[in-house]
């Protein structure tokens, strides 16, 4: 929801047609939830993972996923919705579509509340340019699919 009371119409990014094959089943969300785990105890490796909580689409559950940071305006955080440059886009995008204000994260040994927001335009292009220097990763992730991978912006709430 908007500000206004009404959808969040910045989250309308496409499936694609194309792209790699889909991280999905119980060995991943095993592996998830261990890394998960791991970051709350220890700190993410190299410092640029968050634990990204959202509020299920459909079920209203919590899920927890690990995901690659960077850093935004204002002491913002910028993530991408790669799914590895699969077709569709992650479960998560989903989530925080439908509960854009109700996010948070864990990040430097701190639960932050954030508000999500998918970047457009110029703006989108700035920071997937920022991203995509300092993981060239992500570019690769972008060649391998035909939909544009989203740009979240998290700041705190």
């Amino acid at each position: 929801m908007n500000k206004f009371g009404g959808p969040d119409m910045s989250f309308q990014s496409r499936n694609g047609t194309r792209g790699a094959r889909q991280p999905s089943g119980p060995l991943l969300r095993w592996g998830n939830k261990l890394m998960a785990n791991r970051i709350r105890r220890k700190g993410a490796k190299g410092g640029k993972t968050l634990v990204l909580t959202t509020i299920g689409a459909k079920s209203g559950a919590e899920r927890a996923n690990p995901v690659a940071w960077f850093p935004g305006d204002g002491g913002s955080w910028l993530i991408v919705a790669s799914a590895g440059g699969a077709p569709k886009n992650p479960a998560w995008y989903y989530n925080l579509a439908a509960h854009p204000d109700q996010v948070r994260i864990e990040v430097g040994g701190r639960t932050v509340d954030v508000t999500a927001e998918q970047l457009q335009g110029a703006e989108r292009d700035k920071a997937w340019q920022q991203i995509t220097a300092a993981a060239p990763g992500f570019g690769r992730y972008q060649e391998k699919t035909d939909r544009e991978l989203p740009v979240i912006v998290l700041t705190a709430r």
